[in-house]
């Protein structure tokens, strides 16, 4: 089974950028499709972003527009791009990983998530 670790979280103003990345290991990152999920206190885990193993991608339509996710096969990494952030984007974000497209968000395997915080 892949083993995921995000990174890139932290404090920025409204109108910011952050640059979220989830590294992929122990299995073939081909294998997998990959998905953002955030989950703000008090709140139910919530998509993001996904993109399949032939690089099709899926937005929230909260972040359609701000967010770019994409992927770097020979890197074995997901980025997700966050531009013109929000302070209702504050939120635990995860990386998933899922041979199946429909069980993602549902199973497979999870990051221990990266704090995102944007307030001045």
């Amino acid at each position: 089974q892949v083993q995921l670790v995000e990174s890139g979280g932290g404090l920025v103003q409204p109108g910011g950028s952050l640059r979220l990345s989830c590294a992929a290991s122990g299995s073939i990152f081909s294998a997998y499709h990959m998905g953002w999920y955030r989950q703000a206190p008090g709140k139910q885990r919530e998509l993001v972003a996904t993109i399949t193993r032939g690089g099709t991608t899926n937005y929230a339509d909260s972040v359609k527009g701000r967010f770019t996710i994409s992927r770097d096969s020979a890197e074995n990494v997901v980025h997700l791009q966050m531009n013109s952030l929000k302070p209702e984007d504050t939120a635990q974000y995860y990386c998933n990983a899922n041979r199946i497209i429909m069980d993602l968000g549902r199973g497979g395997s999870w990051g221990r998530g990266t704090q995102v915080t944007v307030s001045s």
